[in-house]
């Protein structure tokens, strides 16, 4: 019995020690380098942005009055000057006839004294008295006829139409507010950029670029939007300044109010990039395997200036001297020796990028 158990122990040594080449040799070959290349490339900033209908105003009641009707419906698209709503124009309809008919005796006055002046029976200062008064007959007429013109509140441009703040009945004061009514034909985009990135983008030359609107639903907005407009003075308690972007709008989509975010291209000079796998995380921090002269791998921290689809915009922390490990990353640990194949950053990207188009 004891003799064999020692058989079957020595050959399960034998068996252990024999395959740890293999396993070693298995490691290698999973171990693969790269280095960083340097190149210009576009990145976008991300700015959380507020959406603005080009048009977009408050319809107040400019008489005072009963809503009477009401023609148009919350959300509804109306055309310039089609009728929204009508104020009781009782009041306003007997001024303008009492003022009519004030237009109409001072008219025949004046048409009978200058009769009377034409055969010299009245002086000249009464007929210009008499025209004095049918001149401020008429301009009276005319001031109720406004006014009575106002009980009729008419679209002042084509838009979609707000919700009612009024109801049919409702006793309404000069001034009150009925509706809002959005031309979203166009619409205006409003974000803030932090003061560093301003003088960034002006000392880059400052030409106003394209930007994309990613909307609330993780969705791009089919049109590119273009930079006109930056405020004149930063705001004291943020420290940003805001900027103005508009985007056709023909198909309606967008609406005012909603938001979304703009993402404005950056252009970066000699930018160090690495894939996104090469990396690891620790505690938040981004680190690499680097191999040193003598394929031994020591763990370095990196900063990331900028995020872009399978790739890194290292800021500082490496160059395009480093080889860093690509794959294999853990199998390994720090100040472990090392052999490994070479890989080129753009061969890895052809792989990666076969990969997520199969």
């Amino acid at each position: 019995m004891k003799k064999t158990s020692l058989v079957v122990c020595l050959a399960t040594i034998l068996l252990v020690v024999g395959c740890k080449p293999a396993e070693h040799q298995e490691k290698e070959s999973k171990l693969v380098v790269t280095n960083p290349i340097q190149k210009d490339t576009v990145i976008y900033k991300n700015y959380v942005c507020v959406i603005n209908s080009i048009q977009h105003i408050e319809l107040r009641a400019l008489e005072k009055g009963y809503l009477q009707n009401i023609y148009v419906d919350e959300g509804q698209y109306i055309k310039k000057g089609q009728l929204m709503f009508k104020i009781l124009p009782s009041i306003y309809d007997a001024e303008a006839q009492v003022a009519k008919a004030q237009k109409d005796f001072e008219e025949i006055e004046y048409q009978t004294t200058k009769k009377l002046a034409d055969k010299n029976i009245v002086s000249p200062n009464e007929l210009a008295m008499s025209k004095a008064k049918l001149e401020k007959a008429k301009a009276e007429l005319q001031l109720a006829n406004t006014h009575l013109g106002f009980t009729d509140v008419k679209a002042p441009f084509d838009g979609y139409m707000g919700k009612f703040e009024v109801r049919l009945g409702s006793l309404l004061d000069e001034g009150e507010l009925l509706t809002t009514l959005s031309d979203n034909r166009k619409i205006w985009v409003y974000f803030n950029v932090p003061e560093a990135e301003y003088l960034n983008f002006k000392q880059q030359g400052g030409q106003l670029p394209k930007v994309k609107l990613l909307m609330a639903n993780n969705d791009y907005f089919d049109k590119e939007g273009v930079i006109e407009t930056i405020e004149a003075d930063f705001n004291s308690e943020t420290g940003n300044i805001a900027f103005r972007a508009t985007f056709d709008n023909d198909k309606g989509l967008l609406r005012h109010g909603e938001t979304g975010s703009i993402l404005m291209p950056v252009d970066l000079k000699n930018a160090v990039i690495i894939p996104q796998e090469a990396t690891f995380e620790v505690l938040d921090k981004k680190f690499v395997y680097v191999v040193d002269k003598n394929n031994v791998i020591h763990t370095r921290e990196i900063q990331i200036a900028a995020e872009l689809p399978q790739l890194y915009v290292v800021s500082k922390g490496l160059s395009t001297k480093d080889k860093v490990l690509l794959e294999g990353l853990r199998l390994v640990k720090n100040n472990d020796k090392i052999s490994y194949t070479f890989k080129s950053t753009e061969a890895a990207l052809k792989e990666m990028n076969s990969l997520f188009s199969e």
